[in-house]
């Protein structure tokens, strides 16, 4: 009997990791308030050390380069395939979450964070890894820092995502940085692939040949085309559903997923892009705004956005290499990695967001382009465009033969060191850019006066109401007595005899005073329940550590929210 006992207990290292990537979301969910709220701390750093823990520097009971019995084709295969689905649900929640034709309406803005400042990012991210990894040439700097160009969309979503970013950061600059990071991932192709063809094919002439038809016409361009196809298609079948009452509310929140798979799958067939097609599907998905409306109750978005996000950092910490940042055949050691890692954090955005964000209009400010400049973090994306350059490079020798082994040998231990550095000071910054005011107990008082002066054409206070269009009927809800009270019928004074109603029910006629009315069944006086003077208690509610209490106002007085804030 205890034979057949111990036959049963079976120890395995996938059930040990599943258990453990298990427990550790579990744990997370239990505390993620305290984590979010207090300490501001998104879920990727922790994922990330736990990733470390449970990896092959650690307890080595999850291994992500040890499946294929090693391979390093195999291994590189499996990390593009895991980094791609979360992207592409990744970006294509982004895009479907953006508001209503939201592309058309600031694609100016996006165009400068597309094209001027990836663009000096790449070229700067070059110089500094040129200039402090002896063994790489000009070119393979390019495609090295071609890698750390895209804004990813995973670790960009503790910033403008959740309720640490609705308090601080303006609405205006968190759709902007949102869509800026759905876009440039797949927008990092031209940059990798312009090196890669000048390193690998024969002449320059084939090189921009085949980067201006292979890469731009058929990858880019049609994967653009390809996906806003599929959104559109998708977007008037699922009105048409909708009208017929085909579809039921689980299969709406599906698409998330569902539409996200079936873009990267049908790009991955024709050889397109296909996280610039899983972006520019959910955008034209949701172009006109119904598939929001119709999820805006659902969290399943979010959930799913959680558990991919955990997996995601989690492996990436598994698969870190951290052996070869001391590698004297690669020219690497971890001073010269973090002189590079501080470098590019502080010189890769910031000095181009801050020469050019008087002609973006949606960076009104010099502080907020100090915060777009800073925000710029390196995570899967880097991990999936680093792991793309090393499949088409050759398979390195040890050590290296030549300079395009020396490339595929080192791109992935440079970009995941950048990464490194990337997920510790975006991850632990974000407290120290709040953008709003923060302080222990704060009265908003909504003024009728216009704050920007008359020149300006909406005041301020007006944002916070709602709208109403000349023609339209405006409705006023009243209380049962409010008609009695603005005819004068029920106003009854302190040294006034009450008035009396009378009703007449048979022969019997009945009077009943103002003073009964008002009386429950108990006796109890209602009016004592709503006091006029503005000391009544309308609502009361917690928003993370929050609480929030609104009082009626009293005669002549302005509506006022109080917020109580706990101590951090």
């Amino acid at each position: 009997m205890a034979v057949t006992f111990l036959l049963q207990f079976q120890v395995s290292i996938p059930h040990i990791a599943y258990a453990a990537l298990g427990g550790f979301v579990v744990f997370f969910g239990m505390f993620s308030l305290f984590i979010r709220e207090r300490l501001y701390i998104g879920e990727a750093i922790w994922a990330f050390l736990f990733g470390v823990v449970i990896g092959p520097y650690g307890a080595n009971i999850f291994d992500p380069r040890s499946w294929g019995n090693g391979n390093r084709d195999t291994s590189n295969q499996i990390t593009l395939e895991i980094t791609r689905v979360v992207l592409a649900i990744g970006v294509f929640a982004i895009g479907v979450e953006l508001p209503k034709a939201y592309m058309k309406r600031h694609w100016r803005s996006l165009f400068f964070l597309l094209a001027p400042v990836m663009t000096w990012g790449w070229f700067v991210s070059a110089g500094l890894i040129y200039a402090l990894i002896p063994g790489l040439n000009f070119l393979s700097s390019l495609a090295v820092s071609a890698c750390l160009t895209p804004t990813d969309p995973i670790l960009a979503a503790a910033v403008v995502g959740g309720k640490y970013a609705d308090k601080h950061v303006p609405a205006h600059l968190r759709h902007l940085l949102a869509a800026e990071s759905g876009c440039n991932d797949g927008a990092a192709y031209p940059f990798l692939f312009i090196a890669l063809y000048l390193i690998i094919d024969k002449s320059t002439g084939e090189a921009i040949s085949d980067w201006f038809l292979l890469l731009w016409l058929y990858q880019v361009i049609l994967g653009i085309v390809f996906g806003a196809v599929l959104g559109v298609a998708f977007r008037y079948l699922m009105r048409f559903c909708e009208k017929k009452d085909l579809i039921d509310r689980q299969s709406y929140v599906a698409q998330y997923v569902s539409l996200a798979m079936l873009t990267i799958g049908s790009c991955s067939l024709l050889g397109t892009d296909d996280l610039l097609a899983a972006f520019s599907c959910g955008a034209a998905f949701a172009w006109d705004g119904f598939f929001n409306k119709q999820t805006e109750q659902s969290v399943f978005s979010s959930v799913i956005d959680l558990l991919f996000n955990i997996a995601a950092f989690v492996f990436v910490g598994a698969w870190t290499p951290f052996h070869s940042y001391s590698d004297v055949a690669l020219s690497l050691s971890v001073w010269r990695l973090i002189v590079i890692g501080i470098l590019v954090i502080l010189l890769r955005r910031l000095p181009i967001m801050i020469a050019l964000y008087k002609w973006i209009p949606d960076v009104k400010t010099f502080r907020e382009a100090i915060f777009s400049g800073h925000f710029g973090p390196m995570g899967v994306g880097a991990i999936y465009i680093s792991t793309l350059a090393a499949q088409q490079l050759p398979t390195p020798s040890n050590p290296p033969a030549n300079q395009t082994e020396l490339l595929a040998a080192s791109i992935q231990p440079i970009v995941s060191f950048m990464v490194l550095v990337s997920i510790l000071i975006h991850g632990l910054s974000i407290p120290f850019f709040s953008l709003g005011r923060r302080v222990h107990s704060v009265s908003r008082t909504w003024s009728r006066h216009d704050t920007f002066g008359r020149s300006h054409a909406t005041p301020e206070w007006a944002n916070l109401t709602r709208p109403m269009v000349r023609g339209e009927q405006i409705v006023i809800n009243r209380d049962a007595g409010d008609l009695d009270l603005e005819r004068g019928e029920n106003t009854v004074r302190g040294d006034e005899t009450p008035t009396t109603e009378k009703t007449s029910g048979g022969s019997d006629s009945q009077t009943q005073t103002q003073d009964e009315k008002s009386k429950r069944e108990d006796g109890h006086d209602m009016r004592d329940e709503s006091p006029p003077d503005g000391s009544e208690i309308l609502a009361e509610w917690k928003e993370g550590p929050h609480q929030v209490i609104e009082r009626r106002a009293g005669p002549g007085e302005e509506v006022c929210l109080l917020y109580f804030v706990g101590l951090l």
